[in-house]
C-alpha cells in the first residue's frame, strides 16, 4: 500500500462520517431525509462553526419542522425559535424566512418532493447545482454541500468533490482529481470520502494528525 493510499486510509478510519449522519439524518431517496440534507445544507453554508449548523438541524428536527410543510406552515418566530435554541443567532431571523420560503418553494414547484427536482435535471450534475441554487439561501456552497453529501443515494452525481473537498486533498499532499481520489479511497462511499476531506479541509489538526498517522 502507497503512503497516499494510507492517508486516506486513516482519514476515512478516523473522520470518514457524513455530516447528515452527524446531524441524526438517516439519508435515503426518500422527501423527508432529502428535505433535511436541503435544510443542513443551507445551515452549513453559512459563515458559522458546522458544530452549531450540525446542533441546529437537530434543533429544528425536535422542534417538528421536518418536512416542507411543516416547516411552511410554521410561524416566523418559531422558526427563529428553533433556530436559537440550535445557537444559529447569528443569522436566524433572515434563516427564518429563507427557510420558510425556500419550502413554500419546494411544495409549490417540486410537491414538497426532491425526487422530483432531481428528476427535472434529468441526469445532467450541472442542472441539480443550478436548480438547488433556486432555493433562497441556497447558493453555490449549499447546493455543493448538498450534492457532496447525496451522492450516495443520488450516484450520477458522484463522484462529487467540490473545491472544499479537494482543499482537504490539496492539504493532505492528495491528488486534486475526484477519479483518482475515489480511486485510492477503493470500495469508500464517495459521500464518506468527501465528508472526510472537508474535515481536513476546515481543520488543520484532522489534516496533521492524519499525515502523522499514516507514517
Amino acid at each position: 500500500m502507497g503512503r497516499r493510499e494510507r492517508v486516506v486510509r486513516e482519514l476515512v478510519g478516523a473522520h470518514g462520517r457524513t455530516y447528515a449522519e452527524e446531524a441524526g439524518i438517516a439519508l435515503k431517496d426518500t422527501p423527508q431525509p432529502l428535505y433535511r440534507l436541503l435544510v443542513l445544507s443551507h445551515l452549513l453554508s453559512a459563515r458559522i462553526r458546522g458544530s452549531v449548523a450540525l446542533a441546529t438541524a437537530r434543533a429544528l428536527h425536535e422542534a417538528g419542522l421536518r418536512d416542507p410543510r411543516r416547516m411552511a406552515e410554521a410561524g416566523w418566530q418559531q422558526r427563529v425559535d428553533a433556530l436559537g435554541r440550535g445557537g444559529y443567532r447569528r443569522y436566524d431571523e433572515r434563516t427564518a424566512t429563507q427557510l420558510g420560503d425556500a419550502a413554500g418553494l419546494l411544495s409549490e414547484r417540486w410537491g414538497g418532493d426532491l425526487r422530483r427536482l432531481r428528476r427535472e435535471a434529468d441526469g445532467e450534475v450541472s442542472e441539480l447545482r443550478r436548480l438547488l441554487q433556486e432555493f433562497p439561501g441556497i447558493g453555490p456552497a449549499g447546493a455543493d454541500i448538498f450534492l457532496r453529501e447525496a451522492q450516495g443515494v443520488w450516484p450520477e452525481a458522484a463522484p462529487y468533490l467540490d473545491t472544499k473537498a479537494l482543499q482537504g486533498a490539496e492539504r493532505l499532499d492528495l491528488p486534486k482529481d475526484p477519479e483518482r481520489l475515489t480511486q485510492l479511497a477503493g470500495d469508500t462511499d464517495p459521500a464518506v470520502l468527501a465528508a472526510a476531506l472537508v474535515r481536513a479541509a476546515v481543520d488543520k489538526g484532522v489534516a496533521e494528525d492524519t499525515l502523522r498517522r499514516a507514517g
